[in-house]
């Protein structure tokens, strides 16, 4: 039988997503009440009144809430979902804003009526008189600190920490050179073609709610109504239709509106629906990216980093429920596949009256390897090197591995690689790309009036964070296997790679396969789907579960043919004895005989009945196992694996109107072994062109007031096809071995090292430093014209170059 494992078969679910016949939140609870909100228009105010009267003669409107309706423990702020020592002064929202607004878009009063069109009637009658408060509005603002967006917070300093490895300041200041960069990090968000929605029916006859929700962690979300609205745990039932996209933004939890609603429809005892609105999503959903970086470094003449220092100044907008998670991933995250003699890294995080921040897909990796690989790229051009060559001499070396960098990693466990071969990784890249040939190519770039560069990027990306994920097998008495685990799907093909798993497992057709996700109804356990861990998590502990199955089949199987469960096998769903391929027995028959039965239901289960069974010598079901062909297995990671990469870009920028065009995009990728080629490299692609997004066009731009200036998607630009460039690919498999099927995480892989390796190809072709992403255009045309004007160093290379 041909393994699944490893090979490129299609995406399972594509035929019903691209036919149409997707379930999308929206698509759910047609004549459910609908819900809107009213929203500050205000980044810092104090709510002085609440007038509803105008909305209240509206034909169709059910009810109106303010903060001063809700009960109990509704009425109290969001939970604080990741404490963590260094977030000394936390802070989270309300589900509807007390007394005070912290930024643009935060809901101030829920309407629930007929529909979503007499709701916002409803919303623009309501007058909320508003006292405004000076805004604290970027970074430099923040810690000026001037104004204060939570009176109780001294200088906005959210949160506080220093982690080292060794003395970094001394050995730079030893190190025979140093230098210092100053860089930044724009403020973006994610845009998935679905914003976030909720659908909540309640049951009053058993005192059961049932919750629809666009999220990436069902089973958090449960836990959180239950507890805000008092209710058992096992009455509410939290179901994830098809998501269309999440990249972070859906693993918060829970949403204001993911415990309003809920709470409305068991007051009303109606069905009720929200969906967010483009706008919705803009200016009340989380950002991230925003950053400001300080780095010292010093180095040997070979480009060996002997003392890095690294000081952040990280934005979390108003509200922290996420923690610090962000910039905790940036601060360890950004050593790459290097080793430096010594590190040490400061952050602070810091209060803006913006939009809170929480994980966008990369979580905090993109800004960390910009600032690793910028560093490199500036020693390599102070000595003349090549930047390959510098990034060569900082590896972590294979036979090094396990390598503990002496750091916490965001899972709070020990920062320590598992496996890898960066060198490997580093030479693959540079034949896919052409590195050594580049030169030649620049010449006849040249030679024809066109100006172009190469940049180089490298990143580890710690993936698979526990604590733990779950996976339930079953075999039908059909044949068909069922299998379900509790995290969520947005598409990265989770019902194709776990079907692979499992058939590869089971010895069984993949179409037999079928598999749920993020339903609380068939799994009740688990954490969610962020952090590249669905593989690793769910893929594991499906495996185990399936190999548990296994064994079950091979031992009553091995009873009914007289046969030691170890002299048989199971090919394409029948277990047969390995030396005698006809004496056999159906996997179906095995599901059957596995279940003992009292009464026949159908010519197959009069196998299992108590007076065809011949041994009477024991009980039924043995001491110890449990009717039925089935098994439900948890995997909990020692720590996290680290998969890693490297990319490659070469681009060209118009002599004249500064446009960046990327010629050539190169990517080499290790997660592991790989499930399925063709999904990671889906998952690659879907990275870069994020990434690129990121690097040359997105980003969020407030003025002085607080006020958003780009929500909609005519401001707010986003490359098309047209700007995304074909992908080159290759992959490189070290199989990690903290996990039973040696795989490590890919989800994010794509997006990591774009703004990084975008920035060096642009200053390769413009011959000075790039410093602050995303750059666009006009952007660059006025950097020219500051270096025309002599206000920028030239980079040392170009120089040479030139002189050459």
């Amino acid at each position: 039988m041909t393994r699944l494992f490893g090979s490129p078969i299609p995406r399972l679910e594509d035929e019903r997503l691209v036919s149409g016949r997707g379930r999308y939140l929206d698509d759910l609870g047609r004549g459910a009440l609908a819900a809107a909100f009213v929203r500050a228009p205000h980044a810092h105010a104090r709510i002085v009144d609440v007038d509803v009267t105008d909305a209240l003669d509206i034909d169709g409107l059910v009810a109106v809430y303010t903060w001063e309706d809700l009960p109990g423990k509704l009425a109290e702020p969001l939970p604080l979902l990741i404490p963590h020592p260094a977030l000394t002064h936390p802070k989270t929202g309300y589900p509807l804003a007390r007394e005070e607004v912290n930024h643009v878009g935060e809901p101030v009063v829920m309407v629930v009526a007929r529909d979503r069109y007499v709701a916002e009637d409803a919303c623009d009658r309501i007058r909320v008189t508003y006292d405004p408060l000076p805004p604290v509005v970027t970074i430099e603002d923040a810690v000026r600190a001037e104004h204060l967006v939570h009176e109780e917070v001294p200088s906005n300093v959210a949160a506080h920490l220093v982690q080292e490895n060794g003395d970094a300041r001394a050995a730079i200041a030893a190190a025979p050179h140093t230098l210092e960069l100053d860089l930044d990090v724009q403020r973006s968000a994610s845009m998935p073609m679905e914003g976030r929605g909720v659908y909540a029916r309640w049951d009053a006859e058993d005192g059961s709610l049932r919750v629809y929700t666009s999220t990436q962690t069902s089973t958090s979300v449960r836990a959180a109504i239950a507890a805000k609205l008092d209710l058992p745990l096992h009455k509410v039932e939290v179901v994830v239709p098809d998501v269309g996209g999440g990249f972070g933004v859906k693993i918060m939890h829970p949403w204001p509106e993911e415990v309003l609603i809920p709470w409305a429809a068991r007051l009303l005892g109606r069905e009720i629906k929200w969906t967010e609105d483009r706008r919705e999503h803009f200016i009340s959903s989380a950002h991230e990216r925003r950053q400001l970086q300080k780095v010292r470094v010093g180095f040997d003449d070979a480009g060996r980093v002997l003392g890095l220092d690294v000081e952040i100044w990280h934005d979390n907008g108003a509200y922290t429920p996420y923690g610090v998670i962000v910039p905790i991933i940036t601060s360890t995250q950004l050593l790459g596949p290097y080793k430096p003699g010594a590190y040490r890294v400061e952050f602070r995080s810091l209060y803006t009256n913006t939009v809170m921040v929480t994980p966008y897909r990369g979580a905090g990796r993109p800004q960390g390897v910009y600032a690793m690989e910028r560093t490199l790229d500036a020693i390599a051009d102070y000595l003349g090197k090549d930047r390959a060559e510098v990034r060569e001499v900082n590896f972590v070396k294979p036979e090094e591995m396990p390598y503990d960098h002496g750091l916490v990693f965001q899972d709070g466990r020990p920062l320590v690689y598992d496996s890898g071969d960066f060198a490997a990784s580093l030479e693959l890249l540079k034949e896919l790309v052409g590195w050594d040939d580049f030169e030649s190519y620049r010449e006849q770039a040249r030679a024809q009036g066109r100006r172009v560069g190469i940049g180089i990027a490298c990143y580890v990306e710690g993936t698979g964070v526990g604590p733990y994920e779950g996976g339930h097998v079953l075999v039908e008495p059909s044949g068909r296997v069922m299998v379900s685990t509790g995290l969520t799907t947005q598409g990265q093909g989770h019902q194709t790679v776990f079907a692979q798993i499992v058939a590869d497992e089971l010895g069984v057709p993949i179409e037999q396969v079928h598999v749920t996700t993020g339903d609380t109804r068939l799994f009740g356990y688990a954490v969610g789907t962020f952090a590249s861990r669905a593989a690793v998590m769910s893929g594991n502990a499906i495996a185990l579960a399936a190999r548990e199955v296994r064994a079950k089949a091979l031992k009553i199987a091995g009873a009914a043919l007289g046969r030691a469960p170890d002299d048989l096998e199971i090919v394409a769903g029948v277990v047969r004895a390995k030396d005698d391929p006809d004496t056999a027995i159906d996997l179906a028959t095995v599901a059957v005989l596995s279940n003992p039965l009292r009464y026949a239901f159908d010519e197959a289960a009069k196998r299992a009945t108590q007076f065809a069974v011949t041994d009477t010598s024991k009980p039924p079901i043995a001491e110890g196992e449990q009717p039925g062909l089935e098994a439900t297995a948890y995997y909990s990671p020692p720590r996290s694996t680290f998969a890693n990469g490297m990319h490659a870009a070469i681009v060209e920028t118009d002599p004249d109107t500064a446009d960046i065009k990327i010629l050539r995009y190169c990517v080499v990728h290790d997660c592991g072994r790989v499930i399925n080629p063709r999904i990671v490299a889906g998952q690659v692609h879907g990275g870069v062109a994020q990434g690129v997004a990121g690097a040359l066009y997105e980003r969020i731009v407030y003025d002085e007031n607080g006020q958003l200036l780009n929500a909609s998607f005519m401001d707010f630009l986003m490359p098309y096809a047209t700007e995304v460039p074909k992908i080159e690919h290759a992959h490189l498999e070290t199989s990690s071995p903290l996990n039973p099927l040696g795989i490590k995480g890919a989800g994010e892989a794509g997006v990591i090292p774009v703004s990084a390796v975008l920035a060096s190809a642009i200053e390769d072709a413009e011959g000075f430093r790039i410093t602050r992403m995303p750059i666009s255009p006009s952007e660059l045309w006025h950097l020219r014209q500051r270096f025309a004007a002599g206000e920028i160093e030239p980079l040392r290379r170009t120089s040479r170059r030139e002189t050459v």
